[in-house]
């Protein structure tokens, strides 16, 4: 064991980047008297909404379903037995990356018929090199503010105990507030124009490293 004098410190790193993807959500929904009439406009609309989506082909990173739901409608909340219609819901999520298609896919989701759209929700790639550059930053500043402390006392650092990564974490700031819009477009048949694409500012991604860090120095002078 080392009688060594010991420097402990914190480093931290915090950095303000350009978001990597958007997230939307969308529900697809049906409402009709019949349970089979509802299920089957459900697969309509979903798989026209499905067929939108891909076609903006290598834009969209992922797309999965999250769930799907048949729900019966009563007439009155506190009886039994009368059911007044069946409401379907399909929840879709998708993950974009090109943001220059991102407002106009986002008004032609909203266009079809009984869709909800919740998004976008700004974000980084899971492995985003920015969490590793936060992570190298929080660390050279440990060494820097260790070394700051042995030459204030007259000594200089002769090796490291121990590094401790303190955590990422990574917020957004700025930025407009999330879309949400219900649409429904027109009915059955009827023509119309494209909806004009909304104009989207992504919010900046605050990226933050923490660690802690103790290092061994040679004597202080102290005299």
């Amino acid at each position: 064991m080392t009688n060594a004098p010991l420097i402990s410190v914190r480093g931290e790193a915090m950095l303000e980047v350009e978001p990597e993807i958007a997230r939307l959500s969308v529900h697809v929904q049906s409402q009709e008297r019949e349970r089979r009439a509802a299920l089957d406009r459900l697969v309509e609309r979903n798989q026209q909404v499905l067929e939108l989506i891909r076609s903006y082909g290598e834009a969209v990173e992922k797309l999965e379903t999250g769930g799907l739901s048949i729900t019966p409608q009563l007439k009155y909340r506190r009886r039994e037995g009368d059911i007044r219609a069946y409401q379907g819901t399909v929840w879709i999520r998708l993950v974009i990356a090109d943001f220059a298609v991102l407002g106009e896919l986002v008004t032609r989701l909203g266009d079809v018929e009984r869709t909800y759209v919740h998004g976008p929700d700004w974000g980084l790639r899971r492995d985003s090199d920015v969490y590793k550059q936060a992570a190298r930053q929080a660390a050279n500043e440990a060494v820097e503010r260790a070394r700051s402390y042995a030459e204030a006392l007259g000594a200089s650092l002769t090796g490291l105990v121990e590094l401790a990564d303190e955590g990422l974490t990574s917020d957004t700031r700025g930025g407009a507030e999330p879309v949400a819009m219900m649409a429904y477009g027109a009915s059955a048949g009827a023509e119309s124009a494209e909806p004009p694409a909304i104009d989207l500012e992504p919010a900046t991604q605050i990226v933050r490293a923490a660690v802690e860090a103790r290092f061994t120095a040679t004597a202080p002078d102290l005299g």
